[in-house]
């Protein structure tokens, strides 16, 4: 029996996919649960228009993605922090920090795209690397400075 595919599925294949299957798979299980439809000539033209309406929209959101990394690539944020006699921090930066920084900036990242590769409690210059969807990423400087 002929199916197309409503959502991906281990071992069977991707979304809107039209694939063979055995009929009791199809009727007892893939399409009761809404994983699947007959592979009808509607149901595979709808198919076809749902994938590609789709993929558009990956283009788009990978665009608007390489265009935030480029942006934010190279940029420098200062936080200013209370420290001790010997220059040492009373807090750590986290990553929560750095994001709202960032959103001052104009740039709305999630505290856990933002990756500090170890604990920051001293006074200095730090590359932190920023996380983005499709494997992309970008590194800022962090600028930690003493609260006057």
């Amino acid at each position: 029996m002929k199916i197309v595919l409503l959502e991906d599925i281990d071992k069977l294949g991707k979304k809107y996919e039209i694939k063979e299957v055995s009929d009791g798979y199809a009727r007892n299980f893939l399409i009761p649960k809404g994983l699947a439809k007959l592979a009808t000539p509607k149901n595979i033209k709808l198919a076809k228009i749902k994938k590609e309406k789709e993929l558009r929209k990956a283009e788009e959101q990978l665009r608007r993605v390489q265009k935030m990394a480029a942006q934010i690539e190279g940029q420098e944020i200062t936080i200013s922090l209370k420290t001790g006699e010997k220059g040492q921090l009373f807090e750590s930066v986290t990553s929560q920090m750095v994001s709202k920084k960032l959103a001052e900036m104009g740039f709305e990242i999630k505290k856990s795209q933002i990756e500090i590769s170890k604990p920051i409690k001293e006074i200095g210059e730090y590359p932190v690397k920023i996380d983005f969807e499709h494997g992309l990423e970008a590194e800022i400087k962090l600028i930690v400075t003493e609260e006057k």
